[in-house]
């Protein structure tokens, strides 16, 4: 997890240092500010911004859960920003991500 910013502060920052690569922001965020910088901040330095459905789906993609001994999250916590500054190793589900950026 350490090629991802999580949360406004972290994701804020590496935005404006121009290390982001992509930004993933949680429809139900219900702060309307929130939304709002986070978008002009993609929109200014040309981060592409996707969004999913709710915070705590995306907490736990960000790693911000435990894992129980059968592989299943437990004790999510929702995050409702997070910006990949490093997307790792290439592979099959990096591909499918840019593909789906590169559409939208």
């Amino acid at each position: 997890y350490g090629g991802l910013a999580r949360g406004l502060h972290e994701s804020a920052k590496v935005i404006e240092k121009h290390a982001a690569q992509l930004c993933v922001l949680a429809e139900d965020c219900d702060q309307p500010d929130y939304v709002k910088l986070v978008k002009a901040l993609c929109a200014e330095h040309s981060v592409s911004l996707l969004t999913v459905p709710n915070a705590k789906t995306l907490g736990e993609w960000a790693g911000l859960c435990k894992i129980d001994s059968e592989g299943k999250a437990r004790k999510v916590t929702g995050c409702s920003c997070v910006v990949v500054k490093d997307f790792g190793e290439e592979h099959e589900a990096y591909n499918v991500v840019l593909q789906h950026v590169k559409a939208n």
